[in-house]
């Protein structure tokens, strides 16, 4: 009882507690059941033209592309950059779709199914399909029933069961997009390239800039021949420069960085292990009866019964596999090059087969196909060994995929000498200690000069080379040629500009960088720029010196005796040049002096490469009629890359957020 008044005394205090708990409870459930609406927009790769690319969607692209990789290669072990590659070129074909999408929809554009059915399977097969190898026949011409093949078969059920079927649905349906992507940027361009058309009053201006022109004589003082030191630039002049030029210095985020590389390679100690191992084989492989088992079990180069001729031979054991008196048992000392030890035993002698086979495969129900010839390098273990020891017109099955595949003999090469030998070969790496040795070097380094500057000062003394590297983007793959660099991008953005890093592993090198430059503003600064606002500030100033000094000049010799440089002359000078004669792309100057008139004298006009004044003689114009047909033929002829162009810039402006660096 007591208690139960207890409770009573303090109930407003319990229901308090009571209620704040159920709150944190309640307020924890919706954050951890919401947790996916405010994650979800982490999941998006990017957003291009307000779709969003989520994670899944790239991630299927990009396995779709590997799938094409692999078919079209015949590969399917891809290096770093291989896979960089892929990423890159599906993070460009989304970007192709989703902005043309964009842009279709405004002016009502699409492509029909039957238009792709058209493109794909009908009479005017698109070239992305016509020049694919996989529809083309024994002769390398495109086969239009290969691709009706291809289709009538992955439309069949069980695709599921069936791995071959799955990958060759998955090539199609890439190659497909490809087309709709491609032939939508087309039409686009089409439709651009009947609108951008010259009329009449473009062909008689362009007609009258070409043919209309004066004889002229000019002089000109180079901007270089003025000493920087009698001209002023101030700081106001490069921000004045910095403002008319701010679009041109757009920039996506970047970071600049400095590396130094500890090579990761074998130690004394590694080399004599190595030695002494095979030391301690040697006496074993030169007697037992089961070679392929002291090779395979020690050996970097497995014993498979290869026949080796004369070519295919290693070099280090040419002379002796094929010597005169050579004899199985045979076997040659320790042998070392190229950081190898290693050591042969003939395993037979004395023998002939051809060098190469002419193969044919046997397809039932079906047109055989001719493969051409081969050298037992070039064929599967199972395919080269009946290939290379039967005769002309023999057949023999092997093994393939999930069947079997009949082969015949079509001819062989003239037989040549053979060899069989067994390699016992030791590449000395380094060891588990050499390899925390020089770890442990490279992260006492980091500790010792913990600031971009010490660790180029150090470097540098120590006698390392160190390495820049610009512009690296959060998307950058790979830098320079560093082996798996991706890691070392992602910590750049991470770290503050002078930040040295721990140390990456790349390849057979240890890698530590310190960030140089951080530049995230949507516009390079206007220091990074200094260098070529100050050559343009001070050509500038230049400029305004020589044309005071030109100042009440009335005479074209006048200003040749200031300027100390000679008269020139020039034939005809006409709007449409896109030269001065000799002296280069000067339009403001051309522009001045056909402005002119005939026979008259021009104000000092400020150029691209210096100071010019001109006198116009008298006018020197080009015979011949307008024929306005041919000048709009002309002139809309020179339009023809003006909706490529298009296309670019329409990918360039796009309203594009770009996270892949999130995801890489």
């Amino acid at each position: 009882m007591a208690s139960l008044q207890r409770i009573r005394n303090h109930g407003a205090l319990l229901i308090a507690i009571v209620g704040l708990a159920m709150l944190a409870f309640i307020l924890g459930d919706f954050l951890n059941s919401g947790s996916s609406f405010f994650n979800r927009g982490r999941e998006n790769v990017g957003i291009i033209e307000g779709h969003k690319v989520h994670y899944t969607e790239y991630e299927s692209a990009k396995d779709q592309l590997t799938e094409v990789y692999k078919i079209e290669s015949g590969r399917s072990d891809f290096d770093e950059d291989t896979h960089s590659q892929i990423r890159n070129q599906v993070w460009n074909m989304m970007l192709m779709d989703y902005t043309m999408r964009a842009q279709a929809k405004e002016i009502g554009m699409d492509i029909t199914p039957d238009e792709l059915s058209e493109l794909c399977i009908g009479d005017n097969i698109h070239q992305l399909i016509r020049s694919r190898r996989a529809f083309a026949d024994e002769n390398g011409q495109f086969n239009r029933e290969a691709v009706v093949g291809l289709l009538q078969a992955i439309n069949q059920e069980g695709e599921e069961e069936n791995p071959n079927l799955a990958q060759a649905k998955t090539y199609w349906l890439y190659w497909e997009k490809a087309v709709r992507i491609s032939y939508m940027q087309e039409k686009y361009t089409s439709l651009l390239q009947h609108l951008l058309k010259a009329n009449s009053l473009d062909a008689e201006y362009a007609f009258n800039a070409r043919q209309n022109g004066f004889s002229a004589e000019y002089v000109m003082q180079p901007y270089y021949t003025v000493a920087d030191s009698l001209v002023k630039v101030n700081e106001s002049d490069l921000k004045k420069l910095y403002k008319q030029h701010k679009q041109q210095y757009k920039q996506t985020p970047n970071r600049s960085i400095k590396y130094v590389a500890f090579n990761i390679e074998p130690s004394e100690d590694d080399f004599k292990a190595a030695q002494t191992l095979m030391e301690n084989l040697k006496e074993e492989f030169k007697t037992t009866e089961d070679v392929s088992l002291v090779v395979n079990t020690n050996s970097d180069i497995m014993y498979d019964g290869r026949d080796y001729s004369e070519e295919t031979v290693p070099a280090q054991y040419k002379e002796f596999a094929f010597a005169k008196d050579a004899k199985a048992g045979d076997c040659t000392e320790i042998l070392f090059e190229n950081n190898t030890y290693s050591m042969a035993r003939i395993m037979e002698c004395g023998y002939m087969l051809p060098d190469s086979v002419e193969l044919k495969a046997i397809v039932e129900d079906g047109e055989d196909q001719e493969l051409g010839w081969f050298k037992a390098s070039d064929l599967p273990k199972n395919i080269a060994e009946p290939a290379f020891a039967g005769k002309r017109g023999e057949r023999f099955t092997v093994a393939q995929g999930m069947g079997e595949q009949t082969y015949e003999i079509l001819e062989t090469g003239k037989p040549t000498p053979k060899v069989k030998l067994a390699i016992l070969a030791r590449e000395v790496t380094p060891s588990s200690k050499t390899y925390s040795v020089i770890y442990n070097n490279a992260k006492q380094f980091i500790i010792a000069n913990n600031n971009a500057e010490a660790l180029e000062e150090a470097a540098q003394e120590a006698g390392m080379a160190v390495v820049p590297q610009y512009n690296l983007t959060a998307t950058t793959d790979k830098i320079g040629q560093l082996q798996a660099s991706r890691p070392i991008v992602r910590w750049a953005f991470e770290a503050k500009e002078g930040e040295v890093s721990d140390v990456f592993e790349c390849g057979q090198q240890f890698i530590v960088a310190a960030v140089t430059e951080v530049n995230d503003g949507e516009y390079r600064p206007l220091n990074a720029v200094r260098s070529e606002l100050t050559y343009e500030a001070t050509n500038n100033a230049k400029a305004e010196y020589i044309i005071k000094q030109l100042k009440g000049v009335e005479s074209l010799e006048a200003a040749a005796e200031i300027m100390k440089q000679p008269v020139k002359s020039i034939e005809r000078v006409a709007l449409a040049d896109s030269r001065l004669g000799n002296a280069g792309m000067e339009p403001a100057v051309i522009g001045a002096a056909v402005a002119l008139g005939e026979n008259q004298l021009s104000e000092p006009v400020k150029g691209n490469m210096g100071v010019y004044m001109i006198k116009t003689g008298a006018a020197n114009n080009l015979e011949g009629a307008f024929d306005a047909q041919s000048e709009k033929a002309q002139l809309s002829s020179r339009f023809t890359y003006l909706p490529y162009q298009a296309i670019q810039l329409i990918e360039d402006n796009a309203d594009v957020t770009d996270n892949r660096a999130n995801f890489q």
